[in-house]
């Protein structure tokens, strides 16, 4: 087993066929390259993976969209969406993902101006939501048949709240 070391820190282009990898091993839902340079070169700074003995073992990835709020009636806000995260399975309970998702969320703030966090997590997916659960988002909706296998998916959301930083939980 590797260290349970590991430090975060933005995607580089050179990174993409090890982020796709994990994506293939880990997710039933993958993106082609294209996909994946498009979020990077428009969100930068919430592209993150994390690395372990210098080998990168998760990822996260998040856009930053003006919609209506999910959490606040008729109102407009800037929206961090959480559109993938994976972490390798021999270095999952570490603390990878969250810190990853710790730090995808401040960057959201801190370069985009997001005052929201949304993702949509497998019903079936209890790890993640847990892990979710800890980081304070709540359930907002449940989205029949969201996932190509015709699976379900929770809406699950948080604020994200400028110059307060992300509480590290214990």
């Amino acid at each position: 087993m590797g260290s349970t070391d590991f430090r975060v820190r933005l995607f580089r282009q050179e990174d993409l066929d090890r982020v796709m990898e994990i994506n293939v091993t880990c997710l039933p839902e993958n993106y082609s390259s294209f996909f994946y340079m498009d979020i990077y070169h428009r969100f930068p700074q919430t592209f993150l993976v994390a690395v372990v003995d210098e080998v990168i073992q998760g990822y996260v990835m998040c856009r930053v969209e003006r919609a209506m709020s999910k959490l606040k009636k008729l109102s407009l806000a800037k929206l961090s969406h959480v559109v993938s995260i994976a972490v390798m399975k021999s270095h999952r309970q570490r603390g990878i993902a969250t810190a990853l998702m710790h730090q995808a969320m401040e960057n959201s703030v801190k370069y985009y101006g997001a005052t929201e966090c949304f993702l949509e997590v497998r019903v079936s997916n209890i790890p993640a939501i847990k892990l979710y659960d800890k980081l304070h988002f709540i359930q907002t909706k449940r989205i029949y048949g969201y996932y190509m296998n015709g699976e379900d998916a929770f809406e699950m959301v948080r604020p994200l709240n400028e110059g307060e930083p992300m509480k590290q939980d214990e």
